[in-house]
């Protein structure tokens, strides 16, 4: 579920504490009953470390995250985004990496490096505080560790997988722009939308 950001939370992201400053305002934004639920986001970032999206993975898990390299890597992909970081909060309050976290962050990140995106950092949020795994030399290690690599079955999984999100976005765009020549032309939108297939919100959209 992609979460709303306003235009002055799309910085460019220096450290880790500025990825904290946004997700805490996300996680605050959440009501108590929410907040006592785990969440696992992921933001997409361009080549200049400037936010493009937040991205709501899973929620409600206890004290684990579930979530596969598709559900990760999708929208990064769909979006043209060449870095990432997960984030996930604890809602014990406590900041502790946990051995599932880092089993979890290594296929990650060995995922992101087959499909060429970088996975910058991984965030354990509370709503006061936080601990980064790029701070605490975690990524470093995990890069380098050999404890987890893909195995054929998985890699072709994944390249199958980035082709198929790659060419559903080739589609879209392809609409969008025979969207466009039809505004011009004096198209009404529901018309649009029965032709083309995109929905009313993005129709909206095209100038």
């Amino acid at each position: 579920m992609n979460v709303r950001l306003t235009k002055e939370q799309k910085i460019k992201v220096l450290n880790a504490r500025d990825i904290y400053s946004i997700m805490q305002q996300v996680l605050l934004r959440e009501n108590k009953i929410r907040r006592n639920q785990e969440h696992f986001w992921v933001v997409g970032l361009n080549n200049i470390n400037k936010i493009m999206f937040v991205e709501l993975i899973s929620l409600g898990a206890v004290n684990h995250i579930t979530a596969e390299p598709p559900d990760v890597f999708r929208m990064a992909i769909y979006k043209l985004a060449n870095k990432l970081v997960m984030v996930h909060n604890h809602p014990s309050g406590a900041l502790e990496v946990t051995d599932p976290d880092l089993i979890f962050t290594d296929h990650m990140l060995k995922a992101g490096q087959l499909l060429q995106i970088e996975v910058l950092d991984h965030l354990i949020i509370t709503e006061e505080g936080y601990v980064s795994f790029k701070d605490l030399g975690l990524m470093d290690k995990l890069s380098e560790s050999g404890l987890f690599e893909i195995t054929s079955p998985e890699r072709q999984e994944l390249e199958e997988f980035k082709l198929e999100t790659e060419r559903k976005r080739a589609e879209k765009e392809k609409a969008k722009a025979i969207a466009k020549k039809m505004k011009e032309k004096g198209y009404d939108d529901a018309t649009i939308k029965e032709l083309t297939g995109l929905s009313k919100k993005v129709i909206e959209g095209i100038k």
